[in-house]
Order: structure tokens, then sequence, then C-alpha cells
């Protein structure tokens, strides 16, 4: 880890946070909610190892990394233009792109609109979204399982960093690194969002006291509302991203995602990824990877595996 070099880069009009390490081909890793870069830990050393130059930034509103205060500064097109910025700012014409969580649904967006720096795709946890041109992202998960979904509760601007100021930092990421199982997150409003972030007594496995502060650190000194306002600009980017509506992700991918992520059972997702929706609107979808006993954090949970298996698929080319 103490070789991991840290930097600031102006990109797109904000000062970006990026950590790497390696030589070689680049690798260009992107987190989600409520991670940093610090979650490709694992990958950044064992792709070096490899022969690779490992990126990987603090996205927008993370971390170190500026966070604009308005929730419009977030969309699909303010991520991947810092994304693209950064390439050009690290003199960089193709990446190998890898992603989780929010960093997947951005890592999809990537490979819609610039396919032309992108060599091949790991993404993880979260299938490609194809745009409805007549219902919203957002409005799509209120139909699909209501008001209480909890990306319908972010939406609101303070309500759930309310709900996260009642509670310790370091409880909050314990709560929300452990969610797994069968079921999406609904949180009925007589429940209060306050129940989302309540702290299971111990820590997943995979995590160390030593992760969790350096996570609870960071959030203490940015708060959240940087993260949650990807969610408020989600239905932004579905006005934006209609000229692309139909188009195909037209880079080679390999996804991945655990048997006990929450996202998995979303209803629909699987009969999506496995019956036929995902490789048409994925044509060049190489692999589908359904990790066993695996949860919704899987590059951290199962770091040794990923690693391997994002490997294996990017020294194909």
């Amino acid at each position: 880890m103490d070789k991991i070099v840290h930097r600031k880069l102006s990109v797109n009009g904000i000062n970006m946070h990026v950590a790497e390490i390696g030589e070689g081909p680049a690798v260009l890793l992107l987190h989600g909610f409520p991670e940093l870069w610090y979650s490709w830990r694992h990958q950044m050393l064992y792709l070096s190892s490899k022969g690779y130059r490992t990126i990987a930034p603090d996205l927008r509103g993370y971390g170190d990394t500026d966070a604009p205060p308005s929730a419009s500064s977030y969309t699909g097109f303010h991520i991947v233009g810092d994304l693209v910025a950064l390439l050009d700012a690290l003199a960089l014409e193709q990446v190998f792109l890898v992603a989780h969580d929010w960093g997947a649904l951005i890592a999809w967006w990537f490979c819609l609109f610039r396919p032309d720096r992108i060599k091949a795709l790991v993404n993880t946890s979260v299938q490609f979204h194809p745009r409805n041109p007549s219902v919203s992202f957002i409005q799509g998960y209120r139909s699909l399982l209501g008001d209480d979904f909890y990306m319908c509760r972010f939406q609101e601007p303070g309500e759930a960093e309310e709900a996260i100021a009642s509670a310790e930092t370091r409880h909050v990421m314990k709560s929300l690194f452990s969610f797994r199982g069968g079921k999406p997150i609904i949180v009925p409003k007589d429940v209060g969002l306050k129940a989302l972030f309540q702290a299971p007594s111990t820590l997943p496995s995979w995590l160390t006291e030593e992760d969790l502060n350096y996570y609870a650190t960071k959030f203490e000194n940015t708060g959240f509302t940087g993260g949650l306002n990807y969610y408020r600009a989600f239905d932004l980017t579905w006005e934006l991203v209609a000229p692309w509506t139909g188009s195909r992700i037209q880079v080679p991918v390999k996804f991945i995602i655990g048997d006990q992520d929450i996202t998995y059972h979303v209803p629909g997702v699987k009969d999506y990824i496995h019956n036929g929706g995902f490789k048409k609107d994925v044509p060049f979808l190489e692999e589908v990877v359904v990790l066993e006993g695996v949860a919704h954090f899987l590059n951290q949970e199962k770091p040794k595996e990923v690693s391997e298996h994002i490997y294996d698929f990017i020294k194909k080319f």
C-alpha cells in the first residue's frame, strides 16, 4: 500500500484525487457508493504485480476530489467528462475499464459515449440499464418497488443526510458494508431512514478496523451529499441520454456479480442477465460470472478471486 502514489489533477473544472501504482497497460478502476479509490486497493496491488498500471480516482463528490454543491452537477455526462479529462491529463488514449456499483453505471455510460477510449470492460454488481423512453430510471424503480425503495427515499435533499447524521460515521459505514441477501432495500417512511444506518455488532469478515477507519475518516470530512447526488441526478441523466436510446455497448465485456448481492435480487434482473436481454444490449458480452455466497462489495469480499477474474479477461487483449 505504501507504494501507491497519490496526486491531484485538474480535470473538467474540478480537482480530482487519483491513486496509482504499476507500469504497463492502463486499468482505470471506478468505485461506487459509499466508497473511495480505496475500495480497489487489493486489485491495484494484484494487477500492478502482473504488469499493469492501475489508476483509481476518488470520483466527483468523494474523498479528496472536489464536490460541487448542486445535484445537477452529478449526471453521467459530468462524471464521464471527468474521466475523459483524466485520461487526457494522463496522456492515455485507451484504458481497460473496471467498475463497481455506481462506478458500474458510469462505466456503461462511458462505453456508450466514448467507446473509442475503452479497450475492454470488466463490470461488477450493476447490469446495464437500457433507457426506457417512457419511464425515467427512478420512476421505473418507484413503479417496481414503491416509494419506499431506498433510491426513491434518497431523492429528497437533506433527508438521508439527516438520518446519517444521527449515527456515528463508523456505524454508517459498517451498516452499509454489511448488506447482503435476497431482497431490495425497502425503508418505509414510518420506520425512517435512520434504520438503514444502524450498524451490526461486528464487522464483515472482509473489512478490518483499519479499513473502516480509513472510510470513516474521509466521510467524516466530506459528508455523504456528494455520493447521494448521484442518485438525485439519475433522472436528469435519463433525460440527457435520450439520443442514446436503443444504443448498445460496443466494447468487449465481462460481468461479475455475487448471488447474495441485493442488486441481483431486484425483480427482473436475473431474467435480464441470463435470458438474452443483457446479451442483446451488450453484444460483445463474453462472460457472466455469478460468485456463490458473495454479496455486493465483491471486490473487497473476495479480492483474490475478483482480481484473477479481471486479469484473466484483460490479458487477452
